[in-house]
């Protein structure tokens, strides 16, 4: 006599949210760790074991065993976010100005933590993507994670601009940082895009844009979701920071960034 075998239900995002939707749970973060489970408790009983994809060894390869995704050269795709009109006050140029004088010469000989203390963090903070009534802020190095055609993506990104209280909840904006002086898993443009591509999941929109460091060199993305669930991504010309008109235009794309997120975000009450 042959064993019976089981037949299991195809068990996948779709099934869940309709589940989800059915169980009145108004917290986010108590619905969201339900998820989790009642996924979680559903592949033990089958037998099944999720292929996981930290953003840390993303590469072009592993995302494209996700989804179908592709480069596009596009010069005018960066056109309206780096044409953002933003008035420089006299303390912005001298803080820019200042901030290359003081890093100039030390900036290519520091690791990931003396770079983000002593410069990248300085121009975060003063662009300051925190907004208490849009319920907006950012967050260093907390988890994403999503579940995605199989797969799980999950990893800690450099900086993210998320909503939130405790931890990040849908995130709009990511920068990662990377230090050629140190081996990587992955290349960080593609690095930056496993997280962009969860960001997609999580926010349930089509479009985000993010941004990945090499040294003293700045890279902007744009990554979009296509209405077949395809992705195709664009990439900028690359921004050196310690030159002064380039400076002045990171921080104009990041305020752009800025405005942008915000003007989205219905007033949190």
């Amino acid at each position: 006599m042959t064993k019976e075998q089981k037949n299991y239900i195809p068990f996948d995002d779709a099934v869940i949210e309709r589940l989800m939707n059915g169980i009145n749970i108004e917290d986010e973060s108590v619905k969201s760790q339900f998820k989790e489970l009642l996924l979680r408790e559903y592949q033990l009983s089958a037998g099944i074991v999720e292929k996981k994809l930290s953003f840390r060894k993303a590469t072009l390869k592993k995302l494209m065993a996700i989804v179908n995704i592709e480069q596009i050269i596009d010069k005018n795709k960066f056109r309206e976010w780096f044409s953002y009109d933003y008035k420089f006050e006299k303390d912005d140029e001298l803080f820019l100005e200042n901030l290359i004088k003081v890093n100039q010469l030390s900036l290519k000989l520091y690791n990931e933590q003396t770079l983000t203390v002593k410069f990248i963090g300085s121009i975060l903070n003063r662009v300051n993507f925190s907004h208490k009534k849009k319920g907006i802020k950012d967050w260093y190095g907390y988890s994403v994670n999503c579940r995605l055609n199989g797969h799980v993506l999950n990893g800690r990104p450099d900086f993210i601009v998320a909503t939130g209280i405790d931890s990040p909840e849908i995130p709009y904006f990511f920068f990662q940082e990377y230090k050629p002086s140190v081996e990587p898993y992955g290349d960080p443009e593609h690095q930056v895009l496993a997280a962009m591509i969860a960001a997609l999941v999580l926010n349930k929109t089509s479009t985000i844009k993010g941004c990945y460091i090499v040294g003293r060199t700045w890279t902007f993305v744009i990554l979009d979701k296509l209405d077949n669930g395809d992705y195709e991504y664009f990439v900028s010309t690359d921004f050196n920071c310690l030159d002064i008109d380039n400076l002045k235009s990171i921080y104009v794309n990041l305020q752009s960034v800025k405005d942008e997120i915000i003007n989205k975000l219905v007033v949190s009450c």
